[in-house]
């Protein structure tokens, strides 16, 4: 592979051999989970766009236009005037299934519009009983807002509503939303269980379920939280689950959770091919002068970085500011507020930076992300596919730099 220079933005990169790093003072290669404090090996060549390991999955072409779905004209017009026309692999696939009522275990890549997978047949579901009740179970409040929105996208003027139940906002509001009128309920783990257990929400209401992002929910250790909504639920249900990976403990969830679930996985390969990936050798240059000289080149329109630890980010992103940078922060010692107007500002292109923990890493659809920078290594592989995913979405080419020191 090629050495590449870039000695003239102040900043170099290598491509060559595979230098070994370690994490957490371990230098040895697992691929098991991670404690709090250590992270798995990942070899360098990785993060290098000619080394990412395809997988063998099965290729899908579109079968249906969103119209040939047996769904409520309503719907295909909201549908229609979104300008949505042929739906992406995993929309095809997943939305009939849903229709026919069964349970479904869905793996695609993150940006492959699963969202809209399930919310397209479950607001058909509302349409043809209004009694019916459905409950989204996601990783992190951002998720559920995004959920939320696009929900509210889809259903604007049908006089269906919906509670977001998510922790770092006002329980007494959510409290108050849950004695309206609703027929979807989205929310976090830890806060669903606390309006559960205060009976809230009663969970013999809902005949339907989605556990999105469920990797990512195990990884943050709602396992527990999890099987105590499951087990609250009626056992004559629809439950869609989705995940972006499959490991030996998510078949077991799906084992646990699913009866006779049908699969579908779209999942071609771990990144995403219009993401090109390179590594950035710091070389005992001093980190913050190296990401400041890619900064300031004007094709950095829009950057997502990543760091490992809440006050590192916020650190970092006082530091751009003061460098002259339009630069916010998202980590969990924001609050809601606080993380929603960064998102804001961002999504709509108003600052050019948001630093953030992984916590931004699963499921926020940001769009025309030009660059994702690693300032601090993943904790897993895992971690790494989904904080590249945020640029490369509905098919434009995006880029992932990794700082290795």
């Amino acid at each position: 592979m090629p050495t590449r220079n870039f000695s003239n933005r102040g900043f170099k990169t290598r491509a060559s051999g595979r230098p070994a790093f370690k994490r957490g003072g371990s230098s040895s290669r697992f691929s098991g989970g991670r404690s709090k404090n250590q992270g798995e090996y990942i070899d360098p060549a990785r993060f290098i766009n000619k080394a990412v390991i395809t997988e063998e999955m099965e290729h899908f072409v579109p079968e249906h236009n969103f119209q040939d779905f047996n769904v409520d004209q309503i719907i295909k017009k909201a549908i229609a005037s979104k300008g949505y026309i042929t739906p992406t692999p995993i929309q095809d696939r997943v939305i009939v299934h849903v229709l026919n009522g069964s349970d479904v275990v869905g793996v695609a890549n993150t940006g492959t519009g699963k969202t809209a997978a399930f919310l397209i047949p479950l607001i058909n579901k509302v349409i043809l009983n209004r009694k019916e009740m459905v409950l989204i179970v996601v990783p992190t409040r951002e998720l559920a807002l995004q959920i939320e929105d696009e929900l509210q996208g889809f259903t604007r003027g049908m006089r269906i509503f919906s509670v977001c139940c998510v922790g770092g906002a006002s329980i007494g509001r959510q409290i108050s939303h849950l004695r309206s009128n609703y027929n979807f309920i989205i929310g976090t783990p830890g806060r669903l269980k606390d309006l559960i257990e205060r009976r809230f929400i009663r969970l013999a209401e809902f005949k339907t379920i989605v556990l999105d992002e469920a990797d990512r929910m195990l990884d943050m250790g709602f396992i527990n939280d999890m099987r105590f909504i499951m087990a609250g639920m009626p056992k004559e249900r629809q439950t869609l689950f989705f995940s972006a990976t499959i490991s030996r403990d998510i078949d077991n969830l799906i084992y646990e959770f699913l009866h006779q679930p049908v699969r579908i996985s779209v999942k071609t390969r771990d990144t995403a091919s219009n993401v090109e990936q390179d590594v950035v050798h710091i070389d005992g240059r001093d980190k913050v002068e190296v990401l400041h000289n890619l900064l300031i080149h004007s094709d950095f329109s829009k950057v997502l970085i990543f760091g490992r630890t809440k006050h590192g980010v916020e650190r970092l992103s006082q530091t751009l500011t003061r460098r002259g940078f339009k630069s916010e922060s998202i980590h969990g010692n924001r609050n809601q507020s606080q993380r929603q107007k960064a998102l804001s500002l961002f999504k709509n292109s108003h600052i050019q930076i948001l630093v953030a923990t992984d916590v931004a890493a699963r499921g926020l659809d940001i769009a025309d992300v030009s660059h994702v920078i690693n300032y601090d290594l993943p904790a897993t592989y895992n971690d790494y596919v989904h904080r590249i995913g945020r640029t490369g979405r509905a098919d434009k080419q995006g880029k992932a730099l990794t700082f290795l020191e």
